[in-house]
């Protein structure tokens, strides 16, 4: 007879992961099962690791994680061609104990993470592709992967697979994802000497900077740029929805290239050597896009659920808050001996409830309003760089004169209007 688990585990992503290990830490039976060589080995995403939704799971992990920099600057640039509006904020209370945010890479990060859910009791199975959910009665009971006698049981199943889901979508939990409702990021870790890093980024040892793109970084795509930095390499890569790649017969890999060699970004990374290429599929679609999340022995958790802040470019702090809602869930419903969907429910409430269901509704409609109008993205930063040009240039006129100059080249009264009335509709959506 196949063994029985308490709950099995689908990907060992920062959700997955999570979730496995307050189950084991919780005396629960779990198995851990990932598609990859080692967790990690297919995980992408920016780069970036938010002290506290990890050290809700490991208190004082930083102590003992294979992390790159403590992030002690977060800057922001508005391109155009050949200008940048730059803002951001340093501060160094951010590189003290306990931390604000990190650096990390994800192929060394997962796998510290996923051991230390074995060393809770998690069993993790590596190159294992779960092939669909073994339904009865209506209740998930276990899955069927591609092993040989490949079928494993359990009282709940946690589907941590990614964006795509297809566990999911075969449970009717959700529909097809259009492309504008997905993002696909490509990015490259390239190898470049600390004190290099350093010098170029205004850093002292052990200290990092995140530095987000936008405008003319996606030629205008609704998407950003980005560039972290490590303890010897950078990250660098962008991120755009499907639909915007479609509409401008862009290819992800020139896009990157655009990035990597636009004068504002080449300084950084000049004499650095790539070291790796790398490519994934983000969930955009936000609340509107979220499918249900809990079955009759079945829960949904990290990018599988949808469950990013396009926005703030929140992702794995949103994954890994659901995987121990759902790790609290099921031990929850292992004592009452109930594994019903109106149990696992309370995994959905809790969810909603926190800063993760509150933040995806205070942006519903965000991606789909910039979306439509790509105006704030291939010409209201531009025009905004333009004006910043014209008043810091001193060639003898006067401030006053500049300035209306500057209201005068934004256009006719009726396109200032325009862009009253834009700038209100985008204050609304993120309100």
């Amino acid at each position: 007879m196949p063994e029985k688990f308490d709950c099995i585990v689908v990907g060992a992503g920062p959700a997955g992961i999570s979730c496995a290990h307050d189950l084991a830490k919780g005396g629960a039976k779990v198995l851990l099962l990932e598609r990859g060589e080692y967790p990690g080995s297919k995980n992408v995403m920016g780069g970036v690791l938010y002290r506290q939704m990890m050290e809700d799971v490991i208190p004082e992990f930083y102590k003992e994680a294979p992390l790159e920099r403590p992030v002690v600057e977060q800057r922001f640039m508005m391109m155009d061609k050949e200008s940048a509006v730059t803002f951001g904020y340093k501060g160094l209370e951010w590189g003290r104990e306990p931390y604000n945010n990190f650096t990390v890479l994800r192929a060394k990060f997962d796998q510290w993470f996923a051991g230390k859910a074995v060393e809770q009791g998690a069993l993790l199975v590596n190159e294992t592709v779960v092939l669909e959910c073994i339904v009865e009665d209506g209740k998930v009971v276990g899955v069927r992967t591609d092993r040989p006698d490949g079928e494993v049981y359990a009282d709940v199943v946690v589907l941590a697979d990614g964006v795509n889901s297809l566990l999911a979508k075969s449970l009717g939990f959700h529909k097809e994802y259009q492309p504008d409702e997905v993002a696909l990021a490509t990015m490259e870790i390239l190898k470049l000497d600390s004190k290099i890093i350093e010098d170029r980024f205004n850093l002292e040892k052990n200290q990092g900077c995140t530095i987000e793109l936008f405008g003319d970084a996606t030629k205008g795509i609704l998407g950003t740029g980005f560039l972290y930095t490590n303890k010897d390499t950078l990250s660098i890569g962008v991120g755009t929805l499907l639909s915007g790649l479609i509409k401008h017969k862009i290819r992800p890999y020139e896009l990157l290239e655009y990035v990597k060699n636009h004068p504002m970004i080449r300084p950084y990374i000049q004499g650095s050597e790539p070291q790796e290429y790398l490519a994934h599929l983000i969930p955009e679609g936000g609340y509107h896009s979220m499918g249900k999340v809990v079955g009759n022995g079945v829960i949904v958790v990290g990018d599988a659920a949808q469950l990013v802040n396009a926005i703030h470019r929140e992702g794995s702090n949103l994954a890994m808050t659901s995987g121990r809602f759902a790790a609290e869930t099921v031990l929850m419903a292992k004592q009452a001996g109930d594994f019903s969907e109106k149990m696992l429910d309370h995994y959905r409430k809790k969810l909603m409830d926190s800063f993760v269901g509150q933040d995806l509704k205070k942006y519903k409609d965000s991606t789909h309003h910039f979306d439509k109008f790509p105006q704030y993205f291939d010409q209201y930063i531009p025009m905004m760089n333009k004006a910043a040009s014209q008043m810091f240039t001193v060639d003898g006129m006067s401030k006053r004169d500049k300035q209306k100059k500057i209201i005068k080249d934004i256009g006719t009264p009726k396109q200032k209007l325009k862009i009253a009335r834009d700038m209100i509709k985008a204050w609304k959506v993120m309100k």
